[in-house]
């Protein structure tokens, strides 16, 4: 039996893994998310010794069920290939009372690699299945990483272009430099006067724009995203939950059947979600960890019952962070609901209406797995500073949030369940910030930076960052967040 991907906001709009893929986000404006879970037999004394790829084809045949083997074999072996610098894919690391899941090995060095290294392959063979012949314009919003990832991953794919917004002022210049520097004819970078927040709702209006869509029909071209509301990109998340536990076992962390907690940095809330459905679908899971910055709406969303966007918007030095509407938890609300569409989408309408939302007769047992916390940026630093001082190893400022809100966690709770924090950047993204949490200094310049953090922490500087100060810097566009569709629709050649 086929898996049903429902809109969050229709019942009745019922589509394939395929088809979720290929439209990116619900017409309704909803998520496309699986109805059931599926089965995995997940035998972790043979897991233990499986490849990441092996554990993605279990994974993402589950899923992904409408693709047949030989496609999830096209689309895992191209993504999970040389482009990572090293064969175990996602390394696992012990620091003191926690082990760090470095999902930053890819050529972007973020964690965003790990999906959107195979959501193009994903997304062409989807428009195959269903003999789409359109352009496939990928629309995406970043605050920071995703941007930089989905471009590498689409540069110069045939048969689609990708168009990404930013925060003019809420990236690091690592981060700035990676998304403006990329190549590839079919690849635009916009920056816009806003927040992250500003540019991932004009991307969802545009979406549910039923006269743009009309007119992208004319062209033969169709919109769908690269964000983590496209369910092509979050399934790939969920492989590395796995292939976590599986490792923990084989590094005699744990024995099999015991449980473990995942403490994950959490800004749209796709990465814990992929955590959560890890769990639903067989890793004994204790406890997910809610690790929040500054602006601390999720925190207080598990804490009351209530998420209330109306707050100030904090830049922080773990940008990625940096959201107060958490796209992706529409899908966890949705199940906290008894998937129910009629009530995910009157509280969607609230959060737009009105700002704010509050959960009546939730599913408790779901609502029990959380546990969430926020860190301040004084917190981050000397969390940097400390795990340094003891394990040498340096932390990014997301990852710090995350091993910041553990070690509170810890200390009040008493729970002593072996953990893993999702380590979801490399420190070489935000260097000032790292090397300055070290040592007290602010270095003033992001690549004088780079080589003070090589010397402080011994690792190689990462090929996405070498060489990049240099490089032609070849997408200078920065609009009004009202001038948005204006930009997308210039470059579509739509006027």
């Amino acid at each position: 039996m086929t898996l049903v991907y429902q809109s969050t906001r229709d019942e009745n709009n019922k589509v394939t893994a395929s088809q979720a893929i290929l439209q990116g986000l619900a017409t309704d404006g909803g998520l496309f998310t699986p109805l059931t879970i599926p089965q995995v037999n997940l035998d972790f004394d043979l897991l233990k010794n499986a490849s990441y790829q092996e554990v993605a084809k279990l994974v993402l045949s589950a899923f992904l069920d409408d693709f047949t083997e030989e496609e999830l074999d096209y689309c895992i072996n191209n993504a999970y290939d040389t482009k990572f610098d090293t064969t175990a894919i996602a390394p696992l690391v012990k620091l003191g009372n926690q082990y760090n899941l470095e999902l930053f090995h890819g050529s972007t060095i973020a964690f965003k690699d790990m999906a959107l290294s195979i959501l193009p392959y994903l997304l062409t063979t989807s428009a195959k299945k269903q003999g789409v012949d359109n352009k496939i314009v990928i629309l995406t919003a970043t605050s920071g990483d995703t941007g930089k990832a989905a471009m590498a991953g689409f540069a110069d794919v045939p048969g689609t272009e990708i168009i990404v917004f930013y925060p003019k002022d809420g990236v690091s210049k690592i981060q700035e430099l990676q998304m403006t520097t990329q190549t590839g004819d079919n690849t635009h970078v916009i920056a816009i006067d806003g927040n992250f927040d500003d540019a991932q709702t004009d991307v969802k209006r545009m979406f549910n724009d039923e006269d743009l869509r009309a007119r992208l029909l004319e062209k033969k071209t169709q919109f769908s995203s690269a964000n983590s509301m496209n369910i092509g990109r979050l399934v790939p998340q969920v492989v590395y939950y796995v292939y976590a536990y599986a490792q923990m076992v084989k590094a005699g962390h744990i024995k099999n059947g015991d449980k473990v907690n995942f403490t994950v940095p959490t800004g749209n809330f796709g990465n814990i979600l992929a955590a959560y459905y890890a769990k639903q679908i067989g890793v004994p899971v204790n406890k997910l960890i809610c690790a929040s910055n500054e602006n601390n709406v999720l925190t207080d969303f598990f804490a009351t019952g209530t998420y209330d966007k109306k707050r100030d918007f904090k830049v922080t030095t773990s940008p990625s962070m940096d959201i107060l509407v958490s796209s992706n938890l529409e899908r966890l609300i949705f199940h906290l609901l008894g998937n129910s569409a009629a009530s995910t989408k009157e509280l969607m309408e609230n959060l737009s209406t009105k700002g704010q939302y509050t959960l009546v007769d939730a599913n408790q047992d779901i609502l029990a797995l959380f546990a969430a916390g926020f860190a301040s940026e004084e917190e981050t630093a000397a969390e940097i500073k400390r795990v340094y001082d003891e394990c040498q190893y340096i932390e990014d400022p997301h990852t710090a949030v995350a091993s910041a809100v553990y070690q509170v966690y810890a200390e009040k709770s008493g729970d002593q369940t072996p953990t893993v924090i999702a380590s979801t950047a490399s420190p070489y993204k935000f260097p000032r910030v790292t090397v300055a949490a070290v040592t007290g200094q602010d270095s003033d310049d992001d690549f004088k930076a780079v080589e003070e953090l090589r010397k402080l922490s011994g690792v190689a500087i990462p090929v996405a960052v070498d060489g990049l100060e240099t490089a032609e810097v070849r997408h200078k566009t920065v609009v009004a967040t009202a001038d948005m569709q204006k930009a997308v629709e210039t470059y579509l050649g739509l006027v």
